[in-house]
């Protein structure tokens, strides 16, 4: 029997330099896209896949994303002596969305060593997804269940993939396999940020994944990199000879938020469809003279 995927792993350990300095003291995933923090657009997603329980592997300066997810009954009986039911409810319902839990990487050694703080956390026999805290992707069933969907069908770790233009695929870690099935491909090699000649694919490996138990085994014995760094890439390099990997190219809109343009597009796209401001957005937009 088919063991579900109920745990997902969140690392969200990094300085965010690139948004110096607004992330000096404020965690990046706490920037808001309208009135919700990146962060939770991807919990929520993670949620509407069958997510039950998510661990955040956090670092120094990010209290904030435990308190965001905590219940805070001194707003909440401000909110009730107020009338403001709707916002009550609003706010109780995020400490609801699930079981949280937060391990601590005590020093950044790379994306896979992040990865390995929640192994004790993991069954040995559990599939689990993997979602970094920079990726909103804006789909109509989220990007996670439709992962899943496929892992469900071969029952082997998947990637999430996206087709980029061949100048940018040195800003990404790139697959390369065959097509077997509707957007899915078997991955017979992975290459960091190659050379744009390096490999004829153009997908890029994005920030969410489903791994298997031998993929954290396999972390657990790779041997740091570049800066003493364990990478999340060189598990699945050990092991692509051995056992099958899939790559899926989901399907949506991806926003990189880590990214200040992609972060813009983000607000206003998201801002555009939201009932208290997508009107006057709209008016306001119509009279910049671009």
């Amino acid at each position: 029997m088919l063991t579900p995927i109920r745990k997902a792993i969140i690392p969200v350990a990094g300085f965010g330099t690139r948004f110096l300095p607004v992330t000096k003291a404020q965690p990046k995933e706490m920037l808001p896209v309208v009135d919700k923090p990146v962060i939770q657009y991807i919990v929520e997603e993670a949620v509407a896949s069958g997510i039950t329980d998510i661990i955040f592997i956090t670092g120094q300066n990010k209290r904030a994303i435990e308190d965001h997810f905590d219940r805070n009954f001194e707003l909440e009986y401000r909110l009730k002596e107020s009338g403001k039911s709707a916002q009550l409810e609003e706010v109780k319902k995020i400490s609801e969305l699930c079981n949280f839990y937060y391990v601590r990487q005590k020093q950044p050694l790379g994306d896979g060593h992040a990865i390995l703080q929640a192994r004790d956390l993991v069954g040995d026999d559990e599939p689990i997804a993997v979602l970094f805290g920079d990726d909103i992707i804006d789909a109509k069933i989220p990007a996670l269940r439709q992962m899943i969907e496929v892992y469900e069908r071969y029952h082997d770790p998947i990637i999430a993939v996206m087709p980029v233009p061949k100048r940018e695929k040195e800003k990404y870690g790139v697959v390369d396999g065959v097509q077997v099935d509707s957007r899915v491909y078997q991955i017979s090699r992975l290459v960091e940020k190659p050379k744009t000649d390096a490999i004829a694919s153009n997908l890029a490996i994005t920030g969410k994944y489903i791994i298997t138990p031998d993929i954290l085994s396999a972390l657990a014995y790779a041997k740091p990199g570049k800066g003493g760094e364990i990478r999340l890439i060189d598990a699945f390099r050990s092991v692509v000879r051995t056992r099958a990997l899939y790559a899926y190219a989901f399907e949506g809109r991806r926003y990189d938020c880590g990214n200040k343009l992609q972060f813009l597009e983000a607000t206003i796209d998201f801002g555009l469809r939201h009932p208290e401001v997508k009107k006057g957005l709209k008016q306001y937009l119509r009279k910049l003279e671009i």
